[in-house]
C-alpha cells in the first residue's frame, strides 16, 4: 500500500487518525488478537490510510486500503479513518482518490460494520455537493460494500488488468459465470470508465486531475468544418452531403479540437454504445467535457452515458461540447425494452437542467429527437454537411405513402439543409 501511495503521490502527509473508543461491538472471539497480528503483519494501525499529497499538478485527498489488514475490510475505525477524510478534502477544496482492495464489511464487528457504508455514502454525497470529483481505482479485489460504494459510486473508475471487481465475493458467489466478476468484464457493462496498467496508472491519474479541476466556465467555441465547404443546393443534397463515406466523423472533430482528452464509458445501467463518445479533454489548457454522436444510431446505453457525462460535467462546473450525427435513435425492440424513451428524456432533461454552457455542432445527420437530445437549444451550430429534419426523408415519405422515387422531393419540403435551419432559427450559424 505504502509503495503504491509514493508511485502516484508526492509530498504524501497521512492525517492523524481520529480516537475512537469501539474496540469490539459485538464480542466477537478472539477479534483483539486478529487485529493485533495484522498490525504486526502490515505496519498499519487499520485497513485504511488517509492524507493529502500531490498527484501530477494537483493537490490531493488519498485514500488507500490495505488488504493485508483483516482484507481490507471495512469496520468502525475504517468508517471514522474514512469520514475524517472526505472531511478534510471538503475543507481543502481538494479531489479524492481512492485506491481500493477490500473484500467489504468486516463480519466481526457484524452491523457496526455493515453500517459504515451508510456512513461512506454520506460522506459521498457531501463531497460531491461541494463540487470536488472523486476518483477510485480498483485493485485486486474489489468486493461487497467497498465496490458498492467508494469503487463504484466515484465520478470516475479506474481498475487495474485482472482485478476481482464485484459485489459478491469469491467464497459466497453462486456457481456459474466467475468471469463477470473481474475488472474487464465490468469494463465491458459500461461500470468501469477504463483498464490501467499499474505502470501507467501514475500519469493516468495526474491527467484524470488535471481534467476534473481545469474549467474556466466560458462557453466552447463550436469547432471549425473538418468537411465540404459548399452548402447544398437541395434538401437531397444536404442528405447525401452527410451520409458521403468520407465524411469526417466525432473523433475526427475531438482529435482536431482538443490537445489531449480522457473517455468515460459506460452508462453505469450494464451498456455501453460504441458509437457514443463521452469525456473530458484539454484546449488551450482549458477543460471542457464532451458528449459525442459517432453517425450510428444511437442505443439507450448511449443516451444514459451522455445524460451521466453532462450530470457529472454540471457539477463540477465544466463547460460541455455536444456533436450530433446519427440518422435517429435506435427503434428495434431490444432498445425498446432498454429503455429507448426514458433514455432520451434522461439526457434531454440532464441538458435542460444544465447550468454550465452547453456549445453544439451538427457535423452530419441529424435524425429526429435521437439527434436533438444530444443539442443545446440556442447554441447549436451547423456543418455545411449536415442535416437536421423531424425525422428521415424516407420514413417520411413512408409515413405519407409516398413512392420511394418522391423521397428526394420530401428532403427538399422538409428544410433541412443548414441554411434552412439558420433561418428557421433551429441553428445560430453555419461553422
Amino acid at each position: 500500500m505504502r509503495e503504491l501511495i509514493a508511485s502516484i503521490c508526492s509530498g504524501f502527509t497521512e492525517f492523524t487518525a481520529p480516537e475512537s473508543t469501539v474496540d469490539n461491538p459485538i464480542g466477537w472471539p478472539g477479534y483483539e488478537d486478529s487485529r493485533r497480528r495484522a498490525q504486526e503483519r502490515t505496519g498499519e494501525r487499520e485497513s485504511v490510510a488517509c492524507g493529502a499529497g500531490k498527484i501530477g499538478d494537483v493537490e490531493a485527498t488519498v485514500v488507500s486500503f490495505e488488504f493485508g489488514f483483516l482484507g481490507g475490510s471495512l469496520g468502525s475505525r475504517t468508517g471514522d479513518r474514512l469520514e475524517a477524510a472526505f472531511t478534510r478534502a471538503r475543507e481543502l477544496g481538494t479531489p479524492v482518490v481512492s485506491l481500493v482492495a477490500t473484500g467489504g464489511s468486516r463480519m466481526q464487528e457484524g452491523m457496526a460494520a455493515l453500517s459504515q457504508l451508510q456512513r461512506i455514502a454520506a460522506q459521498l454525497a457531501l463531497t460531491r455537493k461541494a463540487g470536488l470529483p472523486l476518483v477510485s481505482v480498483l485493485r485486486d479485489p474489489t468486493t461487497g460494500g467497498g465496490w458498492a460504494t467508494l469503487g463504484a459510486g466515484a465520478d470516475v473508475v479506474l481498475a487495474l488488468p485482472g482485478a476481482q471487481v464485484g459485489f459478491a465475493g469469491s467464497r459466497v458467489r453462486p456457481p456459474g459465470d466467475h468471469d463477470a466478476y473481474n475488472a474487464e468484464a465490468q469494463f465491458a457493462s459500461g461500470h468501469v470508465d477504463k483498464i490501467v496498467e499499474p505502470a501507467g496508472l501514475p500519469d493516468e491519474l495526474a491527467r484524470w486531475l488535471k481534467l476534473l479541476t481545469g474549467a474556466d466556465g466560458r462557453p466552447p467555441e463550436p469547432p471549425a468544418a473538418l468537411g465540404a465547404k459548399t452548402l447544398p443546393e437541395t434538401g437531397w443534397d444536404a442528405v447525401r452531403a452527410a451520409r458521403a463515406p468520407g465524411r469526417p466523423h466525432a473523433d475526427a472533430y475531438l482529435d482536431a479540437y482538443f490537445d489531449w482528452r480522457c473517455d468515460v464509458s459506460g452508462d453505469r445501467c450494464g451498456g455501453v454504445d460504441p458509437g457514443v463518445r463521452c469525456g473530458f479533454g484539454s484546449r488551450g489548457g482549458v477543460t471542457i467535457a464532451y458528449a459525442a454522436q459517432c453517425g450510428t444510431a444511437t442505443l439507450p446505453s448511449g443516451f444514459r452515458t451522455a445524460a451521466r457525462l453532462v450530470r457529472l460535467a454540471d457539477r463540477l462546473r465544466i463547460p460541455v461540447l455536444t456533436l450530433v450525427d446519427t440518422p435517429g435513435a435506435a427503434n428495434d425492440a431490444a432498445a425498446e425494452r432498454a429503455g429507448a424513451g426514458p433514455s432520451i428524456a434522461e439526457l434531454f432533461g440532464a441538458i435542460a437542467g444544465a447550468s454550465v454552457p452547453v456549445t453544439t455542432l451538427v457535423i452530419g445527420e441529424g435524425g429526429s429527437g435521437g439527434a436533438l437530445a444530444f443539442a443545446a437549444p440556442g447554441r447549436t451550430w451547423v456543418t455545411p454537411d449536415s442535416y437536421f429534419s423531424v425525422t428521415s426523408p424516407e420514413a417520411a415519405a413512408a409515413i405519407l405513402k409516398r413512392r420511394d422515387d418522391q423521397v428526394p422531393a420530401t428532403a427538399n419540403q422538409l428544410r433541412l439543409r443548414p441554411q434552412d435551419l439558420v433561418e428557421l432559427s433551429v441553428a445560430r450559424g453555419i461553422v
